[in-house]
């Protein structure tokens, strides 16, 4: 059994634990199993056969044996006795934003409710609205949590999808009756939200292909299987399309299922103004086919420069290429160090340390530590004698280690007023402040336009963080009006984050394209709280180049010595 099956019925467990009312311990250490077990290197069959599951920190003896049994024997019989003496409904509802685990199972057990259908007809007859812990207001956001769940039904955040996807093809590519392959479709296009696994490859042999495909552990369900086409469901629930063709129409359809369908369309109108067809299975004059051995020459042969994947939006690549003007795209080996850290000072789990050895092996220079501010209680915000203790341990770290750079920082709340926490004799003697919103998400549209505006105009802002407060299939955030808040940092010389969570990815690569014409500069944040989510940096890059974003347009490309200059430079300015 994968590691990250057993992480998921792990989680579930405790979410099982938590809709029965067990012990609070219970259901976190069923909870904390699932993220050690995330974060090994090693194998966990190696692990479960050796009987070193028991020793690893964080997995109690009972955990232990449950692992051991689900790996074994690829079932846990405590797991199905858990899902049998709940509702499979209650698990979809828990999903809804704002309705936990003790209110769904309250919704069960006085209303008799154990499906969304049914909560959605009970709010509709208002019969929350008498109901001890909900009330009207409750009501009102549990159909607009319904509405919400309807809108993203059937996606998935590509952070959680691409290794799947990933593995999938190095697992296919092995067979040698496979020539080339690859990822198509918007994970090759890098989109943040994704419906299903688009795969392509070529091969003499497509049937034996095939058959090697709906055999491979991971799939769950095979929908169809034809000559060219095999879809299935794997155990994760995603779908994935494996299309097999033949050799010399690889490129071709390659390009053909990467492509948005605005892309593919725009194309095919340019080909036919030349009198070509381009299709799946390849490029015609005359019924004759055009040979092309790359992508590179397929556009080449439609005289137009190379359009890389991400771009493949019909969002102005297309006229970019005729003329020869694509952007050089920013690439994860430009980046020289990343800002927006949280440490063991507020809610990270790791020292400064620990995060500035693993920065070290990921290749980077510099880190910009920023731990939440006073006003995040919640994840114990820094008070002035934290920042001053973090901020003495960071000048010791800095004068003993000259290869390596650490700025102090901090990501101040922003105030329902636009204000942040600390007053401006604390924040200038930060290196750089980020300010973010936490708190008060129903200041929304205009009101949320100008609140961050005001932020901005702090002349001890550095960045605006997380512009929109979204959390990809889970919040929309505050919609603010992006066009004016990119002019506002411009005007007030401030960087705009590219916030790299891959739950975030905020700001939209939609609006990227347009901050870097208005020339704002954008920082690849992966908003770190412990040292393997520095790795999240890579979504961000990817996001940045769909954005068109250069070398140039990333302040988190520039040296420690050009950001040095840059920061000292904004302090002077004000």
């Amino acid at each position: 059994m994968e590691k990250s099956t057993v992480v998921r019925i792990l989680n579930e467990i405790a979410v099982l634990l938590e809709l029965k009312g067990e012990n609070p311990f219970k259901v976190k250490a069923y909870q904390n199993g699932a993220r050690t077990l995330e974060l090994i290197n090693e194998g966990l069959e190696e692990l479960v056969h050796s009987g070193r599951i028991k020793e690893v920190k964080g997995i109690g003896k009972t955990l232990a044996e449950n692992i051991t049994e689900l790996v074994t024997t690829g079932e846990l019989g405590f797991y199905q006795e858990l899902k049998n003496s709940i509702p499979p409904g209650l698990l979809d509802i828990i999903r809804i934003p704002g309705l936990g685990p003790k209110k769904a199972y309250k919704l069960y057990q006085t209303l008799g409710i154990s499906s969304i259908a049914e909560l959605e007809y009970a709010c509709r007859e208002n019969r929350l609205i008498e109901l001890k812990g909900f009330g009207l207001k409750s009501q009102e956001n549990i159909l607009k949590g319904i509405e919400h769940l309807k809108k993203f039904q059937g996606q998935f955040i590509y952070g959680d999808i691409f290794a799947q996807g990933e593995k999938m093809v190095q697992a296919i590519v092995e067979r040698p009756e496979v020539l080339q392959i690859s990822l198509a479709g918007s994970l090759r296009r890098f989109k943040e939200v994704v419906k299903d696994i688009d795969i392509v490859a070529s091969s003499r042999e497509p049937e034996k292909v095939m058959e090697f495909f709906i055999q491979l552990s991971s799939v769950g369900e095979v929908i169809s299987r034809g000559e060219t086409k095999t879809s299935v469901v794997l155990n994760t629930g995603i779908n994935v399309d494996l299309r097999v063709v033949a050799p010399d129409e690889y490129y071709s359809a390659l390009h053909h299922f990467t492509g948005s369908k605005e892309h593919n369309a725009a194309l095919r109108q340019r080909a036919k103004a030349m009198g070509i067809k381009i299709n799946e299975y390849g490029l015609f004059k005359e019924e004759k086919r055009i040979e092309i051995d790359s992508e590179a020459h397929l556009y080449q042969r439609l005289g137009m420069s190379y359009i890389p994947p991400e771009l493949r939006e019909n969002m102005g690549e297309i006229e970019a290429a005729e003329k020869g003007q694509m952007p050089e795209l920013i690439n994860l080996g430009d980046i020289q160090g990343v800002f927006h850290i949280h440490t063991n000072y507020s809610d990270g789990i790791d020292t400064l340390e620990a995060l500035v050895t693993e920065a070290k092996k990921a290749g980077l220079k510099y880190l910009g530590i920023s731990d939440h501010s006073q006003s995040a209680v919640y994840a114990g915000g820094l008070k002035i004698d934290a920042i001053l203790k973090q901020r003495e341990e960071i000048k010791g770290f800095n004068a003993a280690n000259p290869d390596f750079f650490v700025f102090h920082g901090i990501e101040a709340d922003i105030l329902a007023d636009g204000s942040l926490d600390y007053p401006d004799e604390i924040l200038k003697e930060f290196d750089f402040v980020i300010a973010s919103v936490h708190s008060g998400f129903s200041i929304a549209g205009e009101r949320a336009t100008r609140r961050l505006i005001k932020a901005m105009e702090n002349p001890y802002v550095t960045m605006l963080g997380h512009p929109t407060g979204r959390i990809l299939l889970g919040r929309e955030g505050y919609n603010p009006d992006l066009k004016e808040i990119i002019d506002a940092a411009v005007r007030n010389r401030v960087i705009i984050e590219l916030n790299a969570s891959p739950y975030r990815l905020d700001l939209d690569w939609r609006y990227l394209k347009y901050a870097k014409e208005k020339g704002a500069l954008i920082s690849i944040n992966p908003d770190a709280h412990r040292k393997e989510e520095l790795y999240d940096l890579a979504f961000g890059v990817k996001v940045a180049r769909k954005g068109w974003l250069e070398k140039k347009d990333v302040f988190n490309a520039f040296t420690v010595e050009e950001v040095k200059n840059y920061l000292k430079k904004k302090v002077t300015r004000n």
